[in-house]
């Protein structure tokens, strides 16, 4: 895992906060000073969440689970589809679909029925339907893409969640509370750094910053899902070599029985 570097965060802007009259007293141990009427995080302590929270995302990308990202925020969007989606992880840059974890089911199901349509595309079925059908279908199809593209793949609830802007997200995080999901996030001076498992103080409101930190943790994941990769060729590599133990044993014992019976 790559060393985080106090100098790269400070040329990416991470160590601005909010307004002081806009703080929360719950973030006063991760702000350094105050600066023309500005919070200032302390990068140091930053840089010792961001090796935490690595640690523990590279953990859960290596035991399988998915990390689903969520930031709706416009200077967050982009960013968030990019760096997730290099990593193959779900994430929502959306509006958050209500129940999205807590009524997982109905979700699913609104995902089954993307995936409906498009096998009625691929088996001519649509085409048998009416101009006006055909329209409504593909505006549903459009609409599904759109909310809920990014999760098509994940057929369970994530092993964690990845916020920028806890504020903002605050139904995401409540649904993540109410079925003990961890909450991995940037935390910003005006947030509660209670409301998370793990914390990231620093600058949710440029891209900049949202850019670096994303590059950190994805990065972590990146490490996690190879080592789940070199564990599972490891494994299949040993099962292999104990079947081609087990053959040549297998033809001796054989001999044995048919040397007996002559």
């Amino acid at each position: 895992m790559e060393k985080v570097e106090v100098t790269e965060l400070l040329e990416a802007g991470v160590h601005f906060g909010h307004l002081t009259r806009k703080w929360n007293p719950n973030m006063a141990p991760y702000i350094y000073m105050e600066r023309n009427g500005i919070h200032i995080i302390n990068l140091y302590k930053t840089a010792a969440k961001i090796e935490e929270t690595s640690e523990a995302l590279a953990k859960i990308a290596a035991s399988g689970k998915k990390i689903l990202f969520v930031a709706t925020k416009k200077q967050a969007k982009d960013i968030v589809a990019e760096k997730a989606g290099a990593v193959n992880q779900p994430y929502i840059t959306e509006r958050w679909p209500g129940g999205m974890l807590t009524n997982f089911v109905t979700i699913r199901k609104a995902v089954k029925k993307m995936a409906t349509i498009d096998r009625m595309k691929k088996d001519g079925t649509f085409n048998s339907l009416s101009k006006k059908e055909r329209l409504q279908v593909d505006r549903l199809r459009a609409k599904l893409e759109k909310n809920l593209g990014s999760i098509s793949d994940m057929t369970r609830l994530p092993g964690a969640l990845f916020v920028v802007d806890i504020m903002r997200e605050h139904i995401a995080i409540k649904e993540a509370q109410k079925l003990n999901i961890p909450i991995f996030a940037m935390v910003d001076t005006n947030s509660d750094p209670r409301e998370v498992d793990y914390l990231i103080p620093s600058n949710d409101d440029a891209s900049k910053s949202i850019d670096k930190i994303l590059s950190i943790v994805t990065s972590a994941i990146a490490d996690g899902l190879n080592e789940r990769k070199a564990e599972r060729s490891d494994k299949e590599g040993k099962a292999q070599k104990g079947e081609a133990k087990a053959k040549p044993a297998a033809k001796a014992e054989k001999a044995a029985v048919s040397e007996e019976e002559e």
